[in-house]
């Protein structure tokens, strides 16, 4: 996704996607530098706020991109909806990080384990049918499914749908008229992300 706008951030897009897996890599080795809260740091933020990276994440409670990436206060400007599903608002959220707050690097950031992406296969496999507005969100992510070999086993199957469903969403960013427009110009880049729930480590996506 890419955006014909000077950034104010401080960082490019590469340099917020390192800072992004070194502090993975920090919380994988159990030396994550969580920041307290203080006074001093709320009082800056509150002038206004310039984060290097807009993550769009699921809402599992398991999953919290701040902690993960060992980002402090102000770092992230985070959309979680169930899912890393793409709609009008969400959508809409992604425009204003582009155009108002500027940030380099976008990450589409799925998880394995993944609820609503479990409720989309069991969906197209017909065996159950879920409530009406569940029935909406699954909606969204079956589209991206399409490929997957129901045949399968079940484990190999949500392993494969979780990489889809992250790249269905980007997809759908990427089919924005802006970034269609502005694609080649490289201001602001997209990359899909998978976090491991057992070993705390995130696998972008090639």
């Amino acid at each position: 996704m890419a955006i014909a706008i000077e950034t104010t951030c401080h960082y490019s897009a590469d340099e917020a996607l390192a800072r992004l897996v070194e502090g993975n890599e920090r919380f994988v080795r159990g030396e994550a530098r969580f920041p307290t809260v203080q006074k001093e740091i709320l009082a800056e933020l509150a002038k206004g706020q310039q984060p290097y990276a807009t993550i769009l994440g699921c809402s599992d409670s398991r999953v919290p991109p701040e902690l993960v990436f060992d980002a402090g206060f102000g770092e992230l400007f985070v959309i979680r909806v169930a899912g890393n599903v793409i709609s009008a608002e969400v959508l809409g959220t992604l425009q204003y990080a582009a155009l108002h707050l500027r940030t380099p690097l976008f990450v589409v950031f799925g998880h394995g384990g993944c609820g609503a992406v479990e409720a989309a296969l069991a969906a197209r496999r017909g065996d159950v049918v879920h409530p009406e507005r569940i029935a909406l969100l699954v909606e969204n992510i079956e589209p991206g499914l399409r490929d997957i070999d129901m045949t399968s086993p079940p484990d190999e199957q949500l392993h494969e749908a979780i990489q889809a469903n992250v790249r269905w969403s980007m997809l759908q960013v990427l089919e924005t008229p802006e970034a269609r427009a502005r694609g080649e110009e490289g201001i602001i880049r997209l990359v899909g992300a998978v976090y491991d729930l057992t070993t705390g480590r995130v696998q972008f996506l090639q």
